[in-house]
């Protein structure tokens, strides 16, 4: 500034030359700031320097006459201060929040398969891999980085793991505040959680709840958002890799185990192996039974979360209409593999559970899989835990 308005600035302070300017110039400034949040992230436990930095924020851009607009960008929303935020006068646009610049916080939808048309590259395995951040009803973003990644690179792969939060990702799962774990498991199952974002402080170490850690998460991108029904949610494949590698290095090992058996389960699914089948469904089962053992919707998450491999070949729906009813699971074929229909009983005779499947007319929702559609009825004793599984393909 003393370089630009060596005539001008006869002050030594910041705030006092920006106002020289101004008052000679009579024009007005704008300010951009890019990684506002670095301190909060980069010295995340300084809370002096913290405040120091938000002091000097506030007093250089708060209610200057010098200032015609300020564009900030970062991770996290605004810090707040106390119960107020010490700068209250932005309109803040963040993972909660993304109204009106929703189609800006990604790549959207048709501009992916714009992309995708241009370079060759598979639509589909692009949304499944990095779609799912559903900012509005009518919009859904997928991860800018890990696109253009994909298409630079021609291949579909975890590019999260090469971000600097990624090391912080096990820190929060394992801090384990209410549950936290369990709603982990849950999610990795395709489950929605509720999640109440109104106490977040808004840094990375100030936690008092699993709210914050998931609210948290929401704007580091590891989790997706549902503004309308307030849940939190893993929005696809590559973040899903991403907790998996997560817990598998931590202390989770019932779950990493359960899902490690995942291709096993497939591969028994699709050998008709009805022995194996029960066997590593009722270990998941056990291994995970702290969620809650004798309900079915739990039960469904938990045989969801047995079957995490088939996510590469599978779109996995939970309570699919049918015609007289619900299937529990149903796996829907990405590739040329069969699709597979589960049934979950308790304390019913294994029967039951194919003769509902038929009964209710299951399998005439997939009529064009009806010469490659296995069925898989589950049951279970509430005493025993003693698991059995019989399958047929039609």
């Amino acid at each position: 500034l003393k370089f630009e308005f060596k005539d001008v600035i006869t002050e030594t302070e910041i705030i006092d030359a920006f106002n020289e300017v101004y008052a000679y110039t009579k024009n007005k400034f704008i300010f951009i700031i890019d990684e506002w949040d670095c301190i909060f992230r980069e010295f995340k436990e300084d809370k002096t320097a913290q405040e120091t930095y938000l002091d000097f924020l506030r007093s250089l851009l708060k209610d200057k006459n010098y200032i015609e607009m300020c564009y900030m960008t970062g991770i996290l929303p605004i810090k707040k201060y106390g119960t107020h935020s010490a700068l209250n006068m932005f309109d803040e646009i963040s993972m909660t929040q993304s109204k009106p610049l929703a189609n800006y916080m990604g790549f959207t939808e048709e501009e992916v398969s714009n992309l995708c048309r241009k370079h060759n590259v598979d639509y589909q395995k692009m949304k499944d891999w990095y779609d799912g951040y559903h900012m509005t009803d009518t919009t859904s973003t997928f991860s800018p980085r890990s696109v253009v990644a994909a298409i630079s690179k021609h291949d579909f792969s975890n590019y999260w793991t090469k971000t600097e939060s990624f090391e912080a990702l096990k820190i929060y799962i394992d801090l384990n505040f209410d549950g936290l774990k369990d709603n982990i498991i849950q999610m990795m199952a395709g489950k929605e959680i509720y999640i109440d974002t109104s106490s977040f402080e808004n840094d990375m170490s100030t936690f008092r709840s699993k709210d914050d850690v998931l609210t948290l998460l929401i704007h580091l991108g590891y989790l997706g958002y549902n503004q309308k029904d307030q849940t939190c949610y893993i929005p696809n494949k590559e973040v899903s890799d991403s907790f998996f590698t997560s817990i598998k290095n931590s202390n989770w090992d019932a779950t990493t185990k359960a899902i490690q058996n995942s291709r096993n389960l497939l591969d028994a699914t699709f050998n008709m192996n009805e022995t194996k089948v029960a066997d590593y469904i009722e270990q998941a089962h056990l291994e995970t039974s702290h969620i809650q053992y004798n309900d079915e919707n739990a039960l469904s998450y938990t045989i969801d979360l047995a079957y995490y491999a088939a996510r590469d070949h599978y779109t996995v729906i939970r309570e699919l209409p049918t015609g007289k009813g619900f299937a529990d699971l149903a796996f829907i074929p990405k590739t040329d593999k069969p699709a597979i229909l589960v049934e979950l009983k308790w304390n019913q005779d294994i029967n039951t559970a194919i003769t509902q499947i038929k009964e209710k007319k299951y399998p005439s929702v997939l009529e064009k899989y009806k010469d490659n559609l296995i069925l898989v009825g589950i049951t279970y004793d509430k005493k025993t835990r003693k698991h059995i599984c019989k399958i047929e393909r039609l």
